[in-house]
């Protein structure tokens, strides 16, 4: 009898510290995911510490890595999903979250290598050819990487990001022809995209179809009156054309908007050169290497920006 009742004891006090552990899990789990949707990330990643103290749960480890991810803290954002991919070898949108962070920190190879993984556990991955296109370009492999993002489109013929990439990949290449016929189908996907019409733009004016160039870049404009790039293509296609008061005009215009934008003083400076002003000019030049002197100075190291939606469209909620 006796060790009946402490058998029985001992199993009931098992279940409630279990029915403990399950509801603390929980609270801790749930409140991370409200903190992430009011964009409290360092509040969330404490929050899937604690639940995973108390147990190992693959969704936890997914909302984790992603939260690290969106903090930049890379080096964590690896090591959760080392942990999650350890016991799920198989899982896609964690090996491309990988991928996509070895991207970033500008390890391309490892990139490349984990899309391949990717595309030997599923080779209708579109998002595995498209980042792996991303890297090659980074690898100065225009080759592969149109190949790459050939794939993608192949897989998934609305893949935007890919024709906008493949274009640029195209026009780089001195196959313009090609580009623009990307160029065209992005617009035609995305009426509005100004990158597209960007693009396009750039691939006329190179083509030397002046007035549709100028049409793109003002289509921008009008999509978006603070695309710097736009403005400046447009008034340098006016110098292109022996225009510099209106190209002048321009640059004032961008300069206001923006007053260390030193691509527009070395803009204007060419344009006060053509009408003849050199002492002006040497003002914006020297203006313009000021700033970009400034900004050497102030500069971190380049890295490319998280956008997993890119990768993984619907995230990993």
């Amino acid at each position: 009898m006796g060790n009946f009742l402490k058998s029985l004891f001992s199993s009931s006090g098992t279940a409630a510290q279990t029915k403990k552990e399950q509801k603390d899990f929980d609270v801790f789990k749930y409140d991370g995911l409200r903190a992430m949707r009011i964009g409290q990330v360092r509040y969330a990643v404490k929050c899937y510490e604690e639940a995973l103290k108390i147990k190992e749960d693959k969704e936890v480890l997914q909302f984790l890595a992603a939260a690290y991810a969106s903090l930049n803290e890379t080096d964590e954002a690896l090591r959760v999903i080392a942990r999650f991919v350890e016991s799920e070898p198989d899982d896609i949108p964690m090996r491309l979250m990988r991928a996509s962070l070895f991207f970033q920190m500008a390890r391309e190879q490892e990139a490349i290598d984990e899309c391949l993984r990717v595309i030997a556990i599923d080779a209708a991955q579109p998002a595995a050819w498209f980042l792996m296109g991303r890297a090659k370009r980074n690898c100065k492999d225009p080759d592969g990487a149109i190949a790459d993002l050939t794939q993608a489109i192949t897989l998934k013929d609305d893949y935007a990001d890919a024709y906008l990439l493949r274009g640029e990949i195209l026009f780089e290449a001195h196959q313009a022809e090609k580009a623009l016929l990307d160029a065209g189908t992005l617009i035609a996907l995305l009426p509005e995209d100004e990158a597209a019409y960007l693009l396009r733009g750039r691939i006329r004016e190179h083509l030397g179809d002046m007035a549709a160039a100028a049409d793109d870049y003002n289509k921008v404009v009008h999509l978006n009156p603070f695309n710097e790039d736009a403005s400046l293509a447009s008034a340098l296609l006016l110098i292109k054309a022996e225009k510099p008061d209106a190209a002048i005009a321009l640059f004032d215009e961008l300069l206001e908007l923006n007053p260390d934008l030193a691509q527009a003083y070395r803009g204007r400076a060419m344009a006060k050169r053509l009408k003849g002003d050199e002492k002006a000019a040497l003002e914006d030049d020297s203006r313009a290497n000021e700033l970009d002197a400034a900004e050497k100075e102030t500069t971190a190291p380049e890295t490319k920006p998280t956008n997993f939606n890119e990768i993984y469209k619907g995230g990993i909620y």
